[in-house]
């Protein structure tokens, strides 16, 4: 089984946190396929950003897909994650959904915690697109700058397991998602010091992609999300063109 990690950020170290977190879980056989945006920015923080962030995952989909099982938007927002679930034919998995449908089975109230209060806008637009308003009882950050991205979990660790364990007191989280590509590994380094079940998004996500894989699931043929139409495209990369104007299934039928 061959997973991608795709990481639509261009930060290399927050690339490797995910792929470390993702590995710790992994089963057997599973490959991981670990990818970082060649442009971009640091790190998606808004919305503008996370639109340009999901735009940059699709292009990344369309590029390594055909060798892979299934697909990890490894950024938590889940960018571009519906028109890459719409685009492609294997599973594409959001490290959001897949951690939030994870703790609704651990418990009926979860938080999300994170490290920027920059993130809270977009977080919260993302619980309500996969419909689990009723289910978040929150979503808490960190009021303060950090020295660097690929560091803050340990540079903010002590703060974020008091915030999580404060959304649990004031807020009645039944379960706390750590939210965040930087947290990727945090969970399983303080689960025991959260007094209810700590979820990281990438290990919920892998686990949730194995299970994909394993299950066969048909690509949709009717519906929202099957394959659109070919269309005829300008300036997009060569293999996304050639991707949404069919060119695959010509080329299959020579």
């Amino acid at each position: 089984m061959r997973i991608l990690i795709l990481n639509p950020n261009t930060t290399e170290p927050v690339t490797g946190l995910l792929t470390a977190a993702a590995r710790a879980v992994a089963s057997p056989g599973t490959e991981l396929v670990p990818l970082t945006a060649s442009r971009g920015l640091p790190y998606l923080a808004t919305r503008a950003e996370a639109q340009i962030g999901g735009a940059i995952a699709i292009e990344m989909l369309a590029e390594h897909h055909s060798d892979a099982d299934a697909a990890i938007i490894a950024a938590f927002g889940d960018p571009g994650l519906f028109g890459a679930r719409e685009l492609f034919d294997i599973p594409v998995i959001g490290m959001s959904e897949a951690a939030m449908l994870t703790a609704c089975l651990l418990g009926r109230r979860f938080a999300i915690i994170t490290f920027t209060a920059a993130l809270t806008g977009w977080y919260r637009d993302c619980v309500e697109m996969h419909g689990l308003d009723e289910r978040c009882c929150a979503v808490r950050a960190l009021d303060q700058s950090f020295a660097s991205i690929a560091e803050v979990q340990e540079e903010k660790e002590e703060l974020l397991v008091a915030l999580a364990n404060k959304a649990v007191d004031e807020d009645e989280a039944e379960v706390v998602i750590l939210g965040g590509a930087p947290l990727a590994g945090l969970a399983s380094r303080v689960r025991e010091r959260v007094a209810v079940p700590l979820v990281d998004p990438i290990a919920a996500a892998v686990k949730q992609a194995e299970a994909l894989v394993t299950l066969h699931p048909r690509k949709a043929v009717a519906g929202a999300f099957r394959r659109p139409a070919a269309k005829p495209t300008r300036g997009l990369s060569d293999k996304l063109a050639a991707w949404i104007e069919h060119r695959d299934i010509a080329s299959a039928a020579e």
